[in-house]
């Protein structure tokens, strides 16, 4: 594009992808009644590949632009907005500072961040990146928010720690959620430990031995999956 691109632009793309037959794909997907949408968050039927290509398209816009991205009612939008911030935040040229800036639009907006997939575009490459060699205080309040999304995002960020052999926040963050209350908090908390598994088996092990026993079981059903079948029937059975 040789002008900035602009939300408007996007939406007006997006519009033009919209169809019936996806948005029916995503009422049964989300589990919600078409007849009773919220009118401030509600899907139009694009394609997650399709909005993810236009974010490509789109990876110039900045961050004024993704900000109303966000605040539009569309879902699709805002996966656009968390999809554009992914792939600038991933760009090996992008700076610490303006990866910075995406992580400050992302936490201050968390309100517009405000389900599963959401969390996923961005929180490990976004946030995780500029968390990478800072403090990391943020992702301990947000995991002792009321929002599940806060609380999925303050776990799901330590992705990027894990993918670095940087193991410490992804199992302290485990230890606040383990006995969290909502599913989805549950299983990125799972897979997560699940993950750093993957680094230092030994390390989950030891969490596993500490805190299966009260972990719920989504959560506890991703940290096993990939221990062997007698290690897994075995934390399964500290369950009451």
């Amino acid at each position: 594009m040789s002008t900035p691109p602009t939300a408007e632009d996007f939406l007006a793309r997006l519009d033009e992808h919209r169809s019936d037959e996806e948005l029916r794909k995503y009422q049964r997907y989300f589990r919600f009644d078409a007849d009773h949408q919220d009118p401030d968050d509600h899907f139009i039927g694009v394609r997650m590949g399709t909005v993810f290509a236009l974010a490509k398209e789109f990876r110039a816009m900045g961050p004024e632009e993704i900000e109303k991205l966000m605040d539009s009612p569309v879902h699709e939008a805002r996966a656009g907005a968390m999809s554009i911030m992914e792939k600038k935040a991933r760009d090996r040229k992008a700076t610490p500072e303006e990866i910075g800036v995406l992580a400050a639009l992302y936490l201050r907006r968390h309100d517009r961040v405000n389900d599963w997939d959401l969390v996923d575009l961005a929180a490990h490459h976004v946030v995780g990146r500029h968390l990478r060699d800072r403090p990391r205080d943020v992702l301990y309040a947000l995991a002792r928010s009321e929002d599940p999304w806060e609380r999925r995002t303050a776990i799901v960020a330590t992705a990027h720690f894990i993918a670095h052999g940087d193991l410490d926040d992804a199992f302290a963050l485990s230890g606040i959620l383990v006995e969290d209350d909502h599913e989805l908090v549950q299983k990125a908390v799972g897979w997560m430990l699940r993950a750093a598994g993957e680094v230092d088996r030994v390390r989950l092990l030891a969490f596993l031995d500490e805190h299966a026993a009260r972990a719920p079981r989504p959560l506890l059903r991703a940290a096993i999956e990939r221990l062997p079948s007698e290690t897994r029937a075995h934390y399964r059975s500290l369950r009451p």
